[in-house]
Order: structure tokens, then sequence, then C-alpha cells
């Protein structure tokens, strides 16, 4: 056994021997599923504490953390891996809303939850808890008592994982544009940054639309000028050629050459861009671009700066079927630091290895008593943003994929498969649950039969460095097999899943990889006629 393995067996037993550690960790998991875990392997499942005595139990047999379902049960000794969706849902009470704060940067996580903490706050929400993750994040909870028993005429203890996602995608699109200020106010070393990640500075940033704040398209403008009669052009997005362009004069002999070139910004959401409709020239007449054929869509206000998403990305992993957070009071297993509870104003002053040393840990409640109905509000607005944010991505999709329903891709192959997705099939070390996200989106919009789809998330999952569990493996399938609406696989540009899981070897030459196999069925299709 290696030193530093020793030394955290021996802080465990020293903690967990605390009967006031012990008392606050049963309270707590009252109706949830409890799961034990030995450095890098989680105990059997399902689990649960029912007595003191449980946790001490654990520890001597080497358990060093423990972690728990956000998900409240009737009974969690009756879950089993082979329940249906449906199934589940008859033995779920209810949900706590858990928002997961992951940074590879400390500072950038207290940025994050404090900027989150007070969008909850804008959102009725005045009784939340937060603690420390005992790594280099946080966890924010919210109890299910808070949401109502139903809403716009569904029951919230059916509507998991849906409405949490949500709620936590609609939370992230809120606070992303002051995110991004703050961590571009931050002083950065470029080079640095650049040595640890690989990342220029021109890849974390981004520019997001004031209206939406989601990330927006940038193109160049290049404006071109007659080296005989000095008139000039602009065009948006020209294919550069080494063959210079005539002159737009039919009585000028000469060529085009490049000017300037000036960046430009354009909201796919919103339809907004940041070139101006109309220009006016020096003799006066008014020239327009194609943006012009409306009278709205023109923005000088875009907001650009260092991407928070991409140097500091936050997590929405954790809100999945029958998924685990580390139990507030819970020791890490790596870091041996606590999962201890804290309030809003003491996140600045925060320092792990001081306040989470398990030797001087200060015992709060984690759940406070919500007033029923608290978070109805929370819920209306984030319900609704997502709506509108279905009802564009819908318009996008027919727009991004115009011949979509034209191409028959009923006899894809693997063989078609783009890069990212052959090199993911081949199994991953980490981001495993990210993976099969993109898997299965994958699989589900190019229409493979329920069958093939099971055989091939297994066959994948056995490849993995550790396997999921087949109980999660199973619940994904079947939540995503029983979705009326398809979800594309994430963009190649979403540094969570392609970057992240080192899936991407070049530049992506389209946008995602179900528009890569449209195109290269296209593309054999018209060669075959």
């Amino acid at each position: 056994m290696e030193a530093k393995e020793e030394r955290i067996r021996k802080i465990t037993r020293f903690y967990y021997s605390s009967k006031r550690i012990q008392e606050t960790m049963l309270s707590f998991s009252q109706g949830r599923e409890v799961v034990p875990r030995y450095f890098e392997a989680f105990g059997k499942r399902p689990d649960s504490l029912q007595y003191l005595s449980d946790i001490n139990e654990l520890v001597k047999k080497g358990a060093t953390s423990f972690h728990c379902s956000e998900e409240i049960w009737i009974d969690p000794l009756k879950i089993n891996s082979e329940m249906t969706i449906d199934e589940l849902k008859d033995l779920r009470i209810g949900y706590d809303l858990i928002i997961d704060i992951d940074s590879k940067y400390f500072d950038y996580s207290k940025i994050a939850a404090k900027l989150m903490l007070s969008t909850l706050e804008e959102s009725g929400i005045k009784n939340y808890n937060i603690k420390f993750s005992g790594s280099r994040g946080w966890h924010i909870i919210i109890s299910w008592k808070a949401f109502p028993e139903e809403f716009n005429g569904k029951k919230a203890k059916e509507m998991f994982p849906e409405w949490p996602r949500t709620i936590c995608e609609f939370l992230i699109n809120k606070i992303r544009p002051v995110y991004n200020k703050h961590i571009s106010n931050l002083e950065i070393d470029f080079k640095a940054l650049k040595e640890r990640t690989n990342l220029s500075k021109e890849e974390i940033s981004e520019v997001v639309c004031e209206i939406c704040s989601l990330p927006c398209k940038k193109g160049k403008i290049i404006e071109f000028v007659c080296s005989e009669c000095k008139t000039s052009i602009k065009r948006k997005d020209p294919k550069i050629t080494k063959r210079k362009l005539a002159c737009i004069n039919n009585s000028c002999p000469g060529k085009l050459s490049i000017n300037k070139e000036e960046d430009y910004y354009f909201c796919e959401y919103c339809n907004l861009s940041s070139i101006n409709k109309k220009e006016t020239i020096e003799n006066k007449k008014t020239v327009y671009t194609k943006e012009a054929k409306f009278d709205k869509g023109y923005s000088s206000d875009f907001i650009e700066g260092i991407s928070g998403n991409i140097l500091a990305g936050l997590d929405l992993v954790l809100v999945a079927p029958r998924h685990l957070f580390r139990m507030p009071y819970s020791l890490h297993e790596k870091t041996a630091l606590a999962s201890v509870v804290l309030n809003k104003e003491e996140i600045d002053n925060f320092d792990p290895v001081r306040d989470a040393d398990p030797l001087r840990v200060k015992i709060r409640d984690f759940l406070t008593q919500n007033k029923p109905g608290e978070a109805t509000k929370l819920l209306g607005l984030a319900l609704e943003w997502k709506k509108m944010q279905e009802k564009t991505e819908e318009r996008l999709e027919k727009k991004s994929y115009d011949n979509y329903s034209k191409i028959d891709i009923s006899n894809v192959s693997e063989e078609d498969f783009p890069k990212p997705i052959k090199k993911l099939l081949k199994g991953l070390k980490e981001g495993r649950k990210r993976g099969l996200f993109v898997l299965l989106t994958f699989l589900r919009s190019l229409n493979f039969s329920p069958e093939y789809i099971n055989e091939k998330i297994r066959e994948w999952n056995k490849k993995n460095d550790q396997p999921l569990k087949e109980g999660y493996i199973k619940s994904q399938i079947d939540w995503h097999l029983k979705q009326k609406r398809k979800i594309l696989p994430p963009n190649y540009n979403n540094d969570n899943f392609y970057r992240d899981l080192n899936l991407l070897d070049e530049k992506p030459r389209v946008k995602n990889p179900i528009v890569e196999v449209v195109k290269k069925l296209r593309r054999s299709q018209s060669e075959s006629f």
C-alpha cells in the first residue's frame, strides 16, 4: 500500500468515527441510494444507510467516501438495473436540484458559484445550500420540496431528468455573458496557458449574443480595392484564391486586391448580425447587404470575452438517472478533504486546505426547509426558455439539414461514421458518460434500430477502461429510445465533449457529426447516378 493511500485510510478511520459526522450523513441519506467508494471503485448497488454503525462498518472494509442519489425513493433497496423508466417513476418520491460547478481552476469556479447563487435569488429562490465538492468545485442544492407537485399538467416526480437538466441549462445560459466578462478581467498568462492546455487566446475567446447569451459565429468581411480605378467593394466570407478578381467596373481593366479585413458576428438563433444593413459611401449612395432584407437584425452590442465555458466549464453530467454525488461531509477519496457546507459570503475566502481540513470540520445542516412552491417561478422561467430554444433549434436544424430527408440514411454503415465517432467507439479512459451521450444521440439520429443501439452501446462499454454500470447504461438507452423528438449529438465546437474526450485529431470541416455523414452519403449517392 502506498504512503498516500495509507495516510488517507488513517484519516478516514478517525474522521468517520465521529458520532456527529455519522448523524449528519445518516440524516441526509434518508430515502436516498447511498454507495461507498473504495478509492477507484464503487461498492455494490443499490445500497443505503440504515444505522450509524453502517458507516463505521463500511470504513473498516476500506470505504473512503460516500456518494448518494439526487433522487428520493420510497425504498432505494428496491431499485434494480432491470427496471423500466415507468417502474423507476413509481418508486421515486422526488428529486433535489443539484447544480454541479466543476472547474480546472478553483478561482473560476468561485466566480461561477456566486453568479449562479445570485441568479437563483433573482428567480425567487431564498433557501438553498452550497457545499465544497471535495476537490475543485461546488454543489448547490435546492430541496425537491421547493418544487410544485404538478406544473403544466405534469407531475414533477415523473419529469426527471428533463426538468432539472433544463433548469441547469437555463441557469448556465443566464450567467454566461457575465461569467465571460469576469474571466476576461482576470490577468491570464496566455503563454503559460498555451503550454499547459495547448489552447491559444483565440481558441478560448468567444462572442455571445446580447439577446440569447449563446455563442455567435465569427466571419470575415473583406474589402477589395481596384488597382486602377480604386473602386472598392466588400464581400462577406469570400473564398480567397491566388486568382485575382476583375474590377466590377466593366470599363476598367484593373484587378481587385485585398485592402482590409474585419471580423463580423452572427447569432443564428436570433438572426442578429453585427453587419450594418446599410452603408453610405462617399457619393451618398446607400449600399444594402444581404442582411438588409428586414428592418431588424442588426446590433453593435455583441459581447466579446474569454469563454468561461471553455476555460472553466460547468458540468451538467450530474443530472442523470441514478447519478450519484458526494454526500455532505463525506471525504474526497483522492484529496482526503471534507465536502463541507458553507454560505455564499464565505466563498471568496474559502481555502480548501484550511477550511475543508477533516480534523477541523464545523457541522452545518445541508438541506434547508424550502417553502412549498418556492421554485415555481424558476421552473416556469426555465421551461419557457427551453421551449423557445427548441423552436429555434428546430428552425436551424431544418435549415442546416435542408436535404436531410432526401438522403437515404437507411444503409449507413460504420464505415461512414466520422473519425471522432470511430475513435470514440474504441473506448474511453475518462468521460464515459459524455461519450455515451454522444453515441446515443448519434445512433438515434441515424435511425439505427433499438436492437443495434443496445448491442453497439454494450460492445463499446466493454472497451472502456472502467465500464459503466449496466443499470446506468440501460436507463440511458431506454430514455433516449423513448424520446419522440430526436436529439442531435453535440456540435464539434462543444469542447466539453470532443476536445475534452480527445476525439479530434484535426479541425472539423463541418459543425456536427450527422452533417458529416449526410454530406458523405450525398456525394456517394450523386456519384452513383
